[in-house]
């Protein structure tokens, strides 16, 4: 049986006398994409730090595959505007790269020609690629990225979805992506993790659409708004989402890649039987 790459048993985190994480247990296979949605407020942040050990959990344990080499794009990351910065000086703060590395990681987010721009003057879709393509220099097993597509218009958003699921085939890693949308879920998520400070429901996003929690959480009329997003159309937008040439490739996704896996899920269960149960 596979290995997880990271597993989440038992976690539970408090901060004061307020609880954030209450004994949720999460686990993240190879070549999955796992979309976690909730409520502002929902602890999704906290959880993801918590994997990464970024904030350590009251009590529960983190299992991390040995070697495990993770790429995370924040939420924020503040930048003074005023801080002469360019692309590729960014791209090197933390870590030695060539200049080459830094084309050839910018030309697979496709933000190529940014290379020698100012930080400052990026367009909100430039500085999401510039951020992934940052993660990507660590060519990591695991990909985490939160709120991916902040800033970025729909059509940009469309964009960043599609490159997400073309990164995780080219380096066969997993992505775990937070989100609060909830009208638009790309189809290439594998599983969907309803949480709100504890695993609500997990499964595929049509399932989790329906499911009983899912509703109650946000309300049947959200539920019934959110939108599976099938990406299929013969033009290309640009890192600020407007149409450009046709690139004449068919951009088709459609919902139903699944991963048989006994995905660890919430109060001691697997999250396959927490989907059922929770």
């Amino acid at each position: 049986m596979t290995a997880p790459l990271i597993e989440g048993r038992d976690l539970v985190l408090s901060f004061g006398s307020e609880r954030v994480l209450d004994q949720v247990s999460l686990a993240i296979y190879p070549g999955e994409i796992i979309t976690l949605i909730g409520p502002n407020g929902a602890g999704k942040s906290t959880l993801v730090k918590t994997l990464l050990g970024l904030q350590k959990a009251d009590s529960g344990e983190v299992i991390r595959k040995r070697g495990l080499t993770t790429g995370y794009v924040p939420q924020k990351l503040a930048i003074d505007q005023v801080l002469p910065m360019t692309v590729k000086r960014f791209l090197t703060l933390t870590r030695s790269a060539s200049r080459a590395d830094c084309e050839k990681v910018l030309g697979q987010v496709g933000a190529g020609h940014v290379i020698d721009a100012q930080m400052s003057q990026l367009s909100g879709g430039e500085n999401q690629r510039v951020m992934l393509a940052r993660a990507l220099l660590l060519r990591p097993n695991l990909l985490v990225l939160d709120e991916p597509t902040q800033g970025v218009d729909v059509s940009g958003q469309a964009e960043l979805y599609r490159l997400i699921d073309e990164i995780r085939a080219e380096l066969d890693c997993a992505v775990l992506m937070i989100s609060h949308d909830l009208h638009l879920v790309m189809a290439k998520t594998d599983q969907v993790v309803c949480f709100n400070r504890h695993v609500c429901c997990h499964g595929q996003p049509e399932t989790v659409r329906q499911h009983p929690e899912y509703r109650s959480l946000f309300g049947s009329r959200e539920a019934d708004a959110i939108g599976i997003y099938h990406h299929q159309h013969d033009h290309e937008h640009d890192l600020s989402g407007h149409v450009v040439d046709g690139c004449g490739h068919d951009h088709s996704h459609a919902h139903g890649q699944s991963h048989s896996h006994d995905h660890a899920g919430d109060h001691g269960k697997t999250a396959k039987e927490a989907a059922g149960t929770n």
